[in-house]
């Protein structure tokens, strides 16, 4: 509804900015994402970035995207498609009008469409992608951005280059003032980011000011947007990250264990995040351990572990390839630590920015012999929280390493998160193994969990062996005979079973407790798979959906919920590996869907794909 002050009230928008990855789209997505969060919004984001460092100017494969979908609703995805495209070159605007609603608006940078971007971007001679009749059906703003960014910069001293990093700070002012963004927050940042170059400061303070009275003082717009803040349960929030809120509820369960972390890993997309942001608490009592290659982190971790230290490492699937190996013997051994991969588009290198569920089959099976494993996954970027405390929680106290499967969707994506006290949080009870001077340790002598006793080396009256060579019940000496063998596998799977004495039961998210369809997700699919059962529900159809976040075991009443519906969809971002397991426990025909092209789902072809079960 339009006000007396030129001014439009909407529920929610969908904004995307896209150019060169020199153009600063991220960090002007991010900015403009937390000053929303500070409005109160509610918010979902999709950062889309090529894999190399420098990608080549100016071309497709270079382009660099950032999607925010934010509204005074409850926000479950980062959108299907945009209201607002801002694009920095042809490039950019080729890469990405499939993404923008028809009526949408356009802001294009006009500088960015010269002949030498035309060519980059290989557009046929002659052809002018800003052309009003190819772009009829869109509302296009052409600012010269380039030119007013230099002009505003002229007497600032900074190089011609350094002025060019600037113009993404007159995009952020324009739609600061556009969608009436405080600003407050976002100067303080900026402040902060560059107190120590008083002369860059001032020349993204200046631009940033400049799109702002762009906006503001020209007729260019009509109107401005008002998008009041979301009704949100009371607390306290910030903006996080998947990787952030994992590296942060691992810090929780430390705390709450009383044990130190020791982080042993090395470098990977998109998995980096975790190491660098455990490195910034030292104080919790962290050690992070960069190591020369992956097979030495996990050892590493695994020998910390040993020593009784929260372990755990961290990789993408071709680095969880390498730890293969290691994985078994930390079974075999039964010692606590957590294992946490960040899936990306695979196999090999693959695509390494981009997002894909495809490793849960090498979670569950990629070891040799029988070697099973709790598996979690996070549903959104702040359940990260939950299932990294979790994962620490499980694995500490039924002596077992656990997988946490994320996502590059999850780890890169962000959502306010409220976060909890201390006090809201369960303390994870420890207890290390006591010698006792009357009676020979044990060191396989389990208890109700089927856990062993956690031993640190070097304890008077504990000592044992420890290594991969298979042990002998209860005594722990070396054994090759081969009814202790079975026994000894079948009480290490027995053990992994009955974590699901100790998980949730499954719920049902959406919808009701029986009925035609239901859609069951897992992962970084959440968002997308709710928002589309929602939209069939008040479309009046019967549709449930209900997502799991704990693979192995399953939850103990999973089977009976599936047996309610005559239809099971598994939505999945790889070719059918969870509706492959499910219907090898559960014995029903499972329904699969499939994309395996390194994007997410959109809601949109989730609701195509139930309205084809639901016609049949």
């Amino acid at each position: 509804m339009e006000t007396s002050t030129n001014q439009i009230s909407l529920d929610e928008v969908t904004i995307r900015f896209a150019g060169d990855s020199g153009d600063g789209m991220q960090l002007t997505g991010t900015q403009f994402t937390n000053a929303t969060a500070l409005h109160g919004n509610d918010l979902s984001t999709f950062p889309d970035f090529p894999a190399e460092i420098r990608a080549p100017i100016g071309t497709v494969a270079g382009v660099s995207g950032f999607q925010i979908h934010f509204g005074s609703k409850a926000i479950y995805n980062p959108g299907d498609h945009c209201d607002v495209l801002v694009v920095m070159n042809a490039a950019a605007l080729k890469a990405n009008l499939a993404y923008l609603k028809k009526g949408g608006v356009i802001i294009a940078n006009i500088s960015g469409f010269d002949p030498k971007n035309l060519r980059l971007a290989k557009i046929a001679e002659g052809v002018n992608p800003l052309d009003p009749e190819t772009l009829s059906e869109y509302k296009v703003y052409e600012i010269d951005i380039s030119r007013i960014n230099k002009e505003c910069l002229k007497d600032s001293g900074l190089s011609t280059k350094e002025i060019d990093r600037s113009k993404n700070m007159f995009v952020l002012g324009l739609l600061f003032w556009m969608y009436n963004r405080p600003t407050e927050g976002t100067i303080r940042q900026i402040e902060l980011k560059f107190a120590k170059k008083p002369e860059i400061l001032k020349a993204n303070l200046s631009v940033f000011r400049a799109g702002w009275n762009y906006g503001e003082t020209t007729e260019v717009f009509e109107n401005q947007y008002v998008v009041e803040p979301a009704s949100m349960k009371p607390g306290n929030y910030r903006n996080i990250m998947g990787n952030n809120a994992l590296t942060l509820g691992v810090i929780a369960a430390s705390v709450k264990s009383k044990l130190p972390i020791f982080l042993g890993t090395y470098p990977i997309t998109p998995a980096s995040d975790i190491l660098h942001e455990l490195s910034k608490y030292k104080n919790f009592n962290i050690k992070t351990f960069q190591a020369e290659d992956e097979i030495a982190g996990i050892a590493a971790a695994i020998g910390a572990s040993y020593g009784g230290s929260l372990a755990l490492t961290t990789s993408s699937g071709p680095g969880i390839a390498l730890k293969t190996e290691a994985i078994g013997l930390a079974i075999m051994m039964e010692l606590p630590l957590v294992v946490i991969n960040i899936q990306r588009g695979g196999p090999s290198t693959g695509l390494p920015t981009k997002t894909e569920q495809a490793d849960l089959m090498q979670a569950y099976y990629g070891r040799n012999g029988e070697a099973p494993i709790p598996i979690f996954a996070p549903a959104t970027s702040s359940d990260c929280f939950n299932i990294a405390f979790e994962a620490c929680r499980i694995a500490l106290q039924h002596m077992t390493p656990v997988f946490i499967l994320s996502d590059a969707y999850l780890a890169n994506g962000s959502e306010p998160w409220r976060y909890p006290e201390s006090s809201d949080l369960p303390d994870i009870k420890i207890e290390f193994a006591k010698a006792n001077p009357d009676e020979a340790f044990m060191p396989y002598l389990r208890n109700e969990k089927l856990a062993r006793p956690w031993a640190i080396p070097g304890t008077k009256g504990l000592e044992h062996r420890i290594g991969g060579i298979e042990k002998e019940d209860i005594t722990g000496n070396i054994s090759y005979d081969p009814i202790n063998h079975e026994k000894m596998v079948k009480l290490r799977a027995e053990k992994v079973e009955r974590i699901s004495d100790y998980i949730p039961l499954q719920q049902i998210d959406t919808g009701k407790e029986t009925g035609k369809v239901l859609v069951l997700g897992w992962g970084g699919t959440y968002g997308i798979l709710k928002t589309a059962v929602l939209d069939l529900i008040k479309e009046g159809h019967d549709v449930s959906f209900s997502h799991l976040r704990f693979l192995n075991p399953f939850p103990k009443n999973l089977g009976a919920i599936l047996s309610n519906y005559d239809k099971v969809i598994i939505p999945e971002l790889n070719s059918g590996q969870l509706v492959k397991i499910i219907r090898d426990k559960y014995f029903i025909p499972a329904i699969p869907y499939n994309k395996v092209q390194g994007l997410p789902f959109t809601s949109i072809e989730i609701k195509n794909v139930i309205l084809q079960h639901l016609n049949d």
